[in-house]
């Protein structure tokens, strides 16, 4: 039985995958890791396959059709056999004695009979600019080294939200859940962290420094031209995180409720940022309806996200000039280094 699985979704990545992969093959034989090459157009498929002849009891490679980043966590997922998943993508990588406490901790609730819904680890931005790092940990926030329930969380700063690099959920939970993630769409990684999240009743945290995002390139999704020239991927998933529960009332607990409102609406923030400072008339009409959507589509929870994020902001952000946002934005990525 394999105890973890790691989807590793891959387009055009000969350049990095291996450092990734060699990573996830420290937990040895009780982890499967299962490549999804989604279509590239590089040497993806050759290393793939390279690979996975190289380790048949551990590594699965999937070829398809492009489909983009959550159709590749879809297939990852559809694919998995072991008890807990997750996604790790092909530019970044894990750190290996923390991988080894993590696959011990999972093996010991397995031979124990005891249900753990979703481990929490904590992540480390690895800034390839200036070459530097920040750990965001939840030390604060979370219990640590024992099993707990939504009532035991504490209050999230608004650089703690749970991402999918530090989520570890039982596979079952994310089939429960019904996982679809859109196609040809990214910053699907939302709905990840996100649409699960009332299906998980117990959770475990190891102060572990475990997942190693690497960030700075020009290409990648989070660099702010990009997301721009993006934004209507963003407003869908913004749609689709609005439009899967109606907060509080479709969700068991008072704190999972608050979290899941305050991660939406940072979201949502996000995305009006994005639409404000692109400086484009068009744009400034998406916003507003975005926010008419939002309004006529769940009155009381439009309410509640107008109120802001805990008071730092208010949503959507309509007063402000772009070039005053944009400095704001910009002050905030030097402080908490996000992207």
């Amino acid at each position: 039985m394999k105890i973890l699985s790691f989807g590793v979704p891959c387009y055009n990545s000969e350049a990095y995958m291996e450092k990734c992969i060699n990573s996830l093959l420290v937990g040895g034989e009780d982890v499967e890791i299962i490549i999804v090459d989604d279509g590239s157009k590089d040497n993806t498929a050759a290393i793939a396959d390279d690979y996975a002849a190289a380790y048949p009891e551990i590594i699965k490679v999937v070829h398809q059709e492009n489909g983009g980043h959550g159709e590749a966590v879809n297939t990852g997922l559809r694919n998995a056999t072991g008890v807990y998943y997750k996604v790790v993508d092909s530019d970044d990588w894990l750190d290996a004695e923390g991988l080894k406490k993590v696959i011990g901790v999972l093996k010991s609730f397995i031979e124990n009979r005891k249900r753990v819904d979703l481990m929490i680890c904590n992540y480390v931005y690895e800034h390839v600019e200036d070459q530097t790092s920040k750990a965001i940990r939840y030390t604060n926030v979370l219990p640590q080294d024992r099993i707990f329930g939504w009532n035991q969380v504490g209050r999230f700063r608004v650089d703690q939200n749970l991402l999918m690099h530090t989520l570890i959920y039982r596979t079952r939970v994310l089939r429960d859940a019904g996982l679809e993630l859109p196609k040809h769409t990214f910053y699907v990684d939302n709905l990840f962290a996100y649409i699960p999240l009332p299906y998980v009743r117990s959770l475990y945290y190891m102060n572990v420094d475990l997942y190693r995002y690497y960030i700075g390139r020009s290409d990648q999704s989070v660099n702010e031209q990009v997301m721009i020239g993006r934004i209507d991927q963003q407003i869908l998933v913004n749609k689709l995180m609005f439009d899967a529960y109606s907060l509080p009332e479709d969700v068991f607990n008072r704190r999972l409720s608050q979290y899941m409102m305050s991660y939406l609406a940072m979201i949502c923030l996000v995305t009006s940022i994005m639409l404000t400072i692109s400086g484009t008339e068009e744009n400034k009409q998406k916003r507003k309806e975005l926010w008419q959507y939002f309004r006529e589509n769940d009155v009381g929870m439009y309410k509640r996200l107008r109120r802001g994020i805990r008071g730092i902001a208010s949503n959507p952000p309509g007063f402000i000039s772009s070039r005053m946002m944009r400095r704001g934005y910009h002050l905030a990525q030097k402080i908490y280094k996000f992207n």
